[in-house]
């Protein structure tokens, strides 16, 4: 998914002006704004018909990353999907939908169930570091100005320093639960892909997210709902109203949120339009850039960033997506669906900035 173009506010690289106006200029009159769950993105195949899908009886599908890996073991992942299917039939959704499988987007929580080492290895070490060597040199350029050595504009940035490192600290901190086990896990929905017979993607996303809502309430202690909201694009009212309230989760620890066409998939004259753009706090973007991202000089080197290659990239891939979802509605052969899939992977391969 890609972020939008670069801010030119003094104090952000991304702001929700910028992901308003990219829709706006494809002629959208409505967007979504959905909160960005931080965790690892995941796609749910539940199903009660295994025979559909090759496989041997009682099995019930798959809990896999973005790149097509399992999350779990296998016991795990029969006993994630057994809860999931409870809360499917208690949400009354196998009958209503008139299916026997569904394939859903979401994201699974907490981050730390796929990212562990990642946390371990590149953020706390980091922040390990910096919180214990900047605090003792603000400490020691206090004491040589105390003496009357003229360390000012060294003290200064070395402050600063320490500030954002603490900031940077309490920035990965707010997404870095640990977890004891299954039961420590969570699942987002986002949006229904498919099932028996019938691909959803171009159904408005308050539906799914409606549908997901019911699911947090069949089982709240496994599914967490989307909080949204809509915004009139001719209505400068509307977008800061949706501006604060992406200020307020980014001000309370949120990732950020996802700027997504009311209608879900939108077919433009020559191509689709991107199918959500994400626009990233502040304070989390230090877990992307560093602590000290926020330094004037570093934002000025920042903005050049280019985000046309990605954009490219994060719409080609879900053309292929679709395409794939597809030919699995249709009942093609499986190598069939695998053309796409695998260019979804090459793509992955692709080099792009990864912090975009």
């Amino acid at each position: 998914m890609s972020p939008p173009a670069t801010s030119s506010r003094d104090d952000v690289l991304e702001h929700p002006a910028e992901a308003f106006e990219a829709y706006r200029r494809d002629g959208l009159e409505r967007v979504i704004c959905e909160e960005k769950h931080m965790g690892s993105r995941a796609v749910v195949l539940l199903t009660r018909d295994p025979a559909r899908f090759g496989a041997p009886g009682g099995w019930r599908g798959v809990v896999h990353t973005r790149t097509g890996r399992p999350f779990f073991d296998a016991a795990d992942t029969d006993a994630l999907l057994a809860r999931l299917d409870a809360a499917v039939e208690r949400a009354g959704l196998w009958e209503e939908l008139d299916t026997s499988w569904l394939l859903l987007d979401a994201e699974l929580l907490p981050w730390s169930v796929k990212a562990g080492p990642l946390i371990r290895d590149q953020y706390a070490s980091v922040g390990a570091a910096a919180t214990a060597a900047l605090p003792a040199a603000v400490r020691t350029l206090e004491q040589a100005a105390a003496s009357g050595i003229d360390v000012a504009d060294l003290l200064d940035r070395t402050r600063a320093r320490a500030a954002d490192a603490e900031a940077y600290v309490a920035a990965y901190r707010r997404h870095a639960a640990p977890s004891a086990g299954l039961d420590d896990v969570r699942l987002a929905p986002f949006q229904l892909l498919a099932t028996e017979g019938a691909t959803h993607l171009a159904r408005e996303h308050s539906w799914h997210l409606a549908l997901a809502g019911r699911l947090a309430d069949a089982d709240p202690g496994l599914v967490i709902p989307t909080r949204s909201v809509e915004v009139d694009l001719a209505s400068p009212e509307s977008e800061e109203a949706a501006t604060r309230w992406w200020q307020e989760l980014t001000d309370a620890g949120g990732e950020g949120m996802v700027v997504k066409p009311v209608a879900g998939l939108v077919r433009r004259r020559k191509a689709l339009a991107q199918p959500g753009i994400k626009v990233r706090g502040r304070e989390y973007l230090r877990i992307v850039y560093g602590p000290d991202y926020t330094e004037p000089a570093n934002l000025r080197r920042l903005r050049d960033r280019d985000v046309g290659h990605k954009r490219s990239m994060a719409l080609r891939e879900y053309a292929l997506g679709v395409e794939a979802v597809e030919r699995i509605v249709a009942g093609e052969p499986t190598w069939r669906v695998h053309q796409a899939v695998f260019g979804v992977l090459a793509m992955e391969s692709e080099p792009v900035d990864p912090r975009l």
